[in-house]
């Protein structure tokens, strides 16, 4: 995977192999259609150490038949008793995501967003976002990625509810126009239960296509995030509320900020985890093997002269004389000197004229 190219959008980022994991805060509609909570999921964005902020925006006329706007929509969920009266109630006009853009971008966050419509998709793009996010439900709309495709700008798709001829369409579709994409592997089942997750699945992706990928997780925990970044993912994004108890289905799949916090500082802690590529022995590990490792000691006072036997010799800490590793060395040496019990051995008391005990044996 390391010798696939990543993306570059036009504040300078990179994301792909080799950088660090670009984490994505999906606010989607969480805010409930309010704009002063989307600010705030913005702030503690910010704080639990997002490195970007994605929102959704739908245009209910471009989106729905009149059939789908005019279908009743109740339940605890419900925003209003049709479904697009339910959908309109949790959108943001354009004038709030150019609020939140500004607002994202003076905190150091990246701003950008899945538009489930061609009217919204030129909005969002005409917004000037450096990412535009194909979500797993547009994967197959082939308009919409050719608008995408035709705007040029770095694309991150999800790859949920998708078999592999769908996304070998969408890739070959991208790819009429730019190489700038990243898949995300993903189960759009809300929440997602672990053992649907299919994490290998995200390796088999990048395998296919040769092209950057990452996680869009959905799952309730953090486990299957965490270990998508040892597994190689560059992007991960999760869904994020301020309160999972809120009204809405998303939010159930969604992290709070501690959560968050926690799954940013684990996605950062894998990755220094996963820098040492070689087996060493490091240099905060010498002392410790000076202090726990063994050496080979005396069992008993011995006199000069002697041949040393199994039962004359032993192993016992600390490990700063001759290591165990050179047992059948030392066996069989004739001593130069007498030695006490539980005296380190050293090669000073043994016979240089031992075949056992030549220098290249010695430490």
């Amino acid at each position: 995977m390391n010798t696939v190219k990543g993306i570059r959008i036009a504040s300078g980022r990179r994301i792909g192999p080799g950088e660090p994991c670009f984490i994505v805060a999906e606010i989607g509609n969480n805010h409930q259609g309010d704009l002063s909570i989307a600010r705030d999921m913005v702030y503690a964005a910010a704080a639990a150490g997002a490195d970007a902020v994605k929102f959704q925006k739908r245009d209910m006329d471009c989106l729905f038949t009149r059939a789908g706007k005019e279908a009743p929509y109740g339940g605890k969920h419900s925003f209003g008793p049709t479904y697009g009266e339910h959908r309109l109630a949790l959108e943001l006009g354009m004038e709030a995501m150019a609020e939140l853009k500004a607002l994202s971008e003076k905190l150091g966050l990246v701003f950008f967003a899945s538009a489930w419509d061609l009217v919204s998709a030129r909005e969002m793009l005409d917004l000037g976002m450096e990412i535009f996010k194909v979500c797993s439900a547009d994967l197959v709309n082939i308009p919409l990625l050719r608008m995408v495709g035709e705007a040029d700008v770095p694309v991150i798709m999800s790859t949920g509810m998708s078999d592999w001829q769908d996304v070998d369409v969408a890739v070959a579709e991208m790819r009429r126009y730019h190489e700038h994409m990243v898949l995300l592997h993903c189960n759009s089942s809300y929440p997602c239960p672990d053992e649907l997750v299919g994490l290998p699945v995200m390796l088999a992706m990048a395998k296919r296509y040769g092209l950057p990928v990452g996680y869009s997780g959905h799952e309730t925990g953090l486990g299957p995030s965490i270990a998508s970044v040892a597994m190689g993912a560059c992007v991960v994004e999760r869904h994020f509320t301020l309160d999972r108890s809120q009204r809405g289905t998303d939010h159930q799949a969604s992290l709070e900020p501690g959560h968050f916090a926690g799954l940013c500082a684990m996605i950062r802690e894998t990755e220094a985890a996963m820098r040492l590529r070689k087996k060493q022995v490091c240099p905060t590990e010498r002392s410790s093997a000076a202090k726990l490792r063994k050496s080979i000691v005396f069992a008993r006072d011995l006199p000069a002269g002697h041949v040393l036997s199994q039962a004359d010799i032993t192993v016992k800490c600390p490990g700063t004389g001759i290591s165990p590793v050179q047992w059948d060395e030392v066996l069989g040496s004739r001593l130069t000197r007498s030695v006490l019990c539980e005296e380190l051995v050293d090669w000073d008391a043994l016979a240089a004229d031992q075949p056992s005990a030549t220098m290249s044996g010695r430490l």
